[in-house]
């Protein structure tokens, strides 16, 4: 048996949509599938959990052990970007405040500080092991964030982020463009 779904197996998930050269592993768990949107040469690892509107664009790798709840808002992974293992990316989370009740087995009236807000991953963003971002942020195009961060807070372009919170600390080579164009123009894709 192969690690990965079959093709049928696939189209009986119910997905949103889905386009070639996608690898689901077999102990993936997908919440609502029929919210999950997945480009081209898209892979998700073994005992990821997927749910809420969640879409991954082309050429994206999602390591073991991840967790992406997209929630109502959404997480949206543009080409080429990828999590290593055991990230988790919040598009919703409850208020520990106290001021709000906690968990979804409460109805949303008695959780009135509940955070949702969506979240981007930007082309060729690349988000260590270990990693959190929080609802709201966007991990701009380029970004590297190191692993073990906590992003919290949007990121500059083409920058390298590490810590708790996730700082800036210093810019990123912007090489890959350069591949990207060569890769296609091998591939006979886009640019």
């Amino acid at each position: 048996m192969d690690n990965f779904l079959s093709k049928e197996e696939l189209r009986g998930l119910g997905l949103k949509e889905y386009g070639e050269d996608v690898l689901i592993g077999r102990h993936a768990v997908l919440y609502s599938p029929e919210k999950l949107s997945l480009g081209n040469h898209v892979r998700i690892d073994d005992f990821t959990v997927i749910s809420g509107n969640v879409t991954l664009r082309d050429y994206i790798h999602i390591s073991q052990f991840c967790g992406l709840y997209g929630g109502d808002e959404g997480i949206v992974m543009e080409d080429f970007s990828g999590l290593s293992s055991k990230c988790s990316i919040y598009a919703v989370s409850d208020d520990y405040s106290g001021a709000s009740m906690t968990n979804p087995m409460v109805p949303a009236r008695y959780k009135p500080g509940s955070i949702s807000s969506p979240v981007r991953i930007g082309r060729h963003a690349i988000i260590g092991c270990n990693s959190v971002v929080l609802p709201g942020v966007t991990v701009a195009e380029g970004t590297a964030v190191g692993s073990m961060s906590l992003c919290n807070k949007s990121t500059e372009e083409w920058a390298m982020y590490v810590g708790i919170p996730a700082r800036k600390k210093g810019e990123r080579r912007r090489d890959i463009l350069e591949l990207e164009k060569q890769f296609h123009g091998e591939c006979g894709e886009r640019i």
